[in-house]
């Protein structure tokens, strides 16, 4: 398990459920929160953050678009720059709760900002979250209990090949969420209305099916067990981008923590076709 995965709960959490995006952006601005953003900024797309050299930007953009269930690209820096306008006033440099710096697709270490590490010759992606999403299944009565832990999404190196684009290939990574198996029929539903935060879940029930010997023993995130009447319920993952530039072995690449996304100012269930693409 990444020994960064594991998640507190600030106790400043429940109040800022309440925090417009914008606001709440200041305050991680400001290293007033640096935890995770399962819940918070309610009706606004959250989205992954991947930054690395801008030799290497095209074939990564077009790794996304090969593998859009995976790296839904919702946003993309212009070479150099650390702005992503297109999504609200976002700064990839500092808008992130926390940022884990990768050398040579080896974690190097966890920082508060990226600014000292910013450099003319760097680009910035940004990839829709399943996090945009969880508020609409709980409002449905849909009950997810690692968000309400506080814990992070169990992710998996799952058998389903990705569509390679120069350096960028592996497996496709998801995360699960227990599901009850009454609940299935309607978080397929309501999930499918999210295109730009992976959609609908890609795998339903057993998980060897898809490769995955153990769910008790996922490759990023903690362990979530499964309750009785309850089923292992798979969505693509982000998480597909990192280890695709981990397996590059890139001297630099940076993302966000896991569980600590970007938050922008575009409205959840926004149509995928609507987002400009420098």
């Amino acid at each position: 398990m990444d020994a960064t995965a594991r998640q507190t709960i600030s106790p400043i959490y429940d109040d800022l459920r309440l925090v417009d995006a914008a606001r709440l952006r200041r305050l991680i601005r400001m290293g007033a929160y640096d935890g995770h953003t399962h819940g918070l900024a309610r009706t606004k797309l959250q989205a992954n953050l991947i930054v690395l050299p801008s030799r290497f930007a095209r074939d990564f953009q077009q790794f996304c678009l090969r593998n859009p269930k995976s790296c839904p690209l919702v946003g993309v820096s212009r070479h150099g720059s650390p702005l992503l306008p297109t999504l609200g006033d976002i700064d990839a440099r500092f808008d992130a709760p926390r940022y884990n710096i990768y050398r040579f697709g080896e974690l190097s270490r966890h920082q508060a900002d990226i600014i000292a590490l910013w450099r003319d010759d760097l680009a910035a992606f940004a990839l829709g979250s399943s996090f945009t999403f969880e508020h609409a299944l709980i409002e449905r009565g849909v009950e997810l209990r690692p968000v309400a832990a506080g814990r992070t999404l169990p992710m998996f190196r799952s058998a389903i090949p990705t569509f390679g684009v120069g350096p960028f290939g592996g497996e496709m990574v998801v995360s699960m969420r227990p599901i009850r198996s009454e609940d299935i029929d309607k978080v397929r539903a309501v999930t499918a209305r999210y295109p730009h935060a992976h959609g609908a879940p890609i795998h339903v029930g057993e998980p060897s099916m898809i490769g995955i010997d153990d769910i008790r023993l996922p490759d990023w995130g903690d362990a979530t067990e499964l309750r009785r009447g309850e089923v292992p319920v798979f969505w693509a993952s982000g998480t597909t981008a990192r280890n695709a530039i981990q397996r590059a072995r890139l001297d630099i690449s940076i993302t966000q923590t896991p569980g600590h996304m970007l938050i922008t100012d575009i409205d959840a269930r926004v149509d995928v076709g609507a987002f400009k693409i420098f």
